[in-house]
């Protein structure tokens, strides 16, 4: 009876061990795995994947003829993979709105955000921002010959068009708080809403604007700038090395004149 016992408590234990070292190699391996950095998996992938409006003008169009996403963002985005990775077709780009952008980065479904996308004090509250790398400022597109000259004629029954998710929806609701706001999926859609007159005037960063009036000179932008709307980067929060590689790569890209030769190239106003 004795030898019995004993040869079972034999027995669990050993299995007992066998089973916590199994288990403790399991969980190393994954913790290892999870303990890679942004950088590191992005480095170990040979790419990174940055989410980018394809909806954009001047920032972020997909090119009908070629089906190439092009604009200012894009070709930054080619000398940030340049500058980490050795090579700027050494990216992904993954489409983003300024609503679905946030949910695709911490998602993982891309490394960053290159989409126009205004630095707030509530957005870092969810992710992590590089340096400035565009100053932008929020206006007002109109019609030619429109009555809507700046943001205080945004009186009680006109109507603002903006979209979904963004600073400017935000913006317009406070300082012009008797005019409608109608919100809008993209800045396609919003355009379009414009012209055929289903608002006064359509609201966001100048930068964007300005590709509008590109695309039609019938429109122009009005009144100026009411807001400061510095672009940044951004990456999922808690990502430190991926935010100093980026301003590295930023920094970079600066010193050497390639940012003005893209700025230049895209901003012309």
């Amino acid at each position: 009876m004795f030898k019995t016992r004993l040869f079972k408590f034999t027995l669990m234990t050993i299995l007992a061990v066998f089973l916590l070292a199994a288990c403790g190699g399991k969980e190393k391996e994954t913790s290892g795995e999870k303990g890679k950095d942004a950088l590191q998996q992005m480095k170990d992938r040979g790419k990174i994947i940055i989410g980018v409006k394809n909806d954009t003008r001047l920032f972020g169009l997909k090119n009908p003829s070629t089906g190439e996403v092009e604009g200012f963002d894009i070709d930054i985005a080619r000398q940030l993979a340049k500058e980490i990775l050795g090579d700027e077709n050494k990216v992904e780009f993954k489409e983003v709105t300024s609503k679905t952008r946030i949910p695709l980065l911490n998602n993982g479904d891309i490394d960053a955000v290159v989409a126009t996308m205004t630095i707030t004090d509530e957005r870092k509250k969810e992710v992590d921002f590089t340096d400035v790398y565009f100053e932008a400022g929020q206006s007002l597109l109109v019609k030619k010959g429109s009555k809507i000259k700046s943001i205080k004629d945004l009186k009680k029954g006109t109507k603002v068009l903006a979209v979904k998710g963004s600073t400017s929806t935000i913006n317009i609701r406070e300082k012009a708080p008797e005019t409608q706001v109608l919100e809008f999926e993209n800045y396609a859609e919003a355009f379009t809403a414009l012209k055929t007159k289903q608002g006064d005037a359509l609201t966001t960063d100048d930068a964007i604007l300005y590709g509008m009036a590109d695309e039609d000179p019938s429109y122009e932008l009005v009144g100026g700038t009411f807001t400061e709307e510095p672009y940044g980067i951004a990456v999922k929060k808690g990502n430190k090395t991926l935010v100093d590689a980026l301003n590295k790569a930023l920094k970079n890209i600066k010193d050497s004149g390639k940012y003005d030769e893209i700025h230049d190239k895209w901003i012309k106003q």
